[in-house]
């Protein structure tokens, strides 16, 4: 057996989480990691107390045919890097590493360019973490350094 790197060692971690993602259209899961301690974890599903779309058995977003990236005040799902944050105390996650890994509910593939939304991008920057690193196959990611979306996330995606 090989032994996987760090990186492909945490993104098994978080995609063992997405499992229990309840969503209909896409499952992520997070794990947030300092100095190689897992600080929290979290999946795609409904605020606790409310109904997952999987019990309910649709997926508004699905069924209006909204494109990925829009209208996520539709969703019923509060996102994986979300609950992980919410999970854990900030110092905590001071200089820490957001894994996150995403499937296609349909096909169980990999979301394609898997990235956080600009709400989440917002709660990772308050949050206090470094990077991000998101599965994109078994044995490629990609690093998503923190920093930049402070100086461009404004500018790019908002417009100010």
């Amino acid at each position: 057996m090989i032994r996987p790197n760090k990186d492909n060692y945490y993104l098994d971690v978080a995609e063992t989480v997405l499992k229990r993602s309840t969503c209909l259209r896409r499952n992520f899961g997070a794990v947030i990691v300092r100095n190689d301690q897992i600080i929290s974890c979290g999946y795609t599903g409904a605020p606790r107390g409310r109904k997952n779309c999987n019990e309910i058995g649709e997926c508004r977003r699905k069924k209006l045919n909204i494109p990925r990236g829009e209208r996520y005040e539709l969703c019923r799902s509060v996102h994986a890097e979300a609950n992980a944050i919410i999970q854990a105390s900030r110092e905590k996650m001071l200089n820490s590493t957001l894994y996150l890994v995403g499937k296609e509910f349909d096909t169980g593939e990999y979301v394609m360019n898997t990235a956080p939304c600009a709400m989440c991008k917002r709660l990772i920057i308050n949050a206090g973490i470094r990077r991000v690193i998101s599965r994109l196959s078994i044995e490629k990611y990609n690093i998503m350094y923190v920093r930049s979306w402070i100086d461009d996330f404004f500018d790019k995606n908002l417009g100010y």
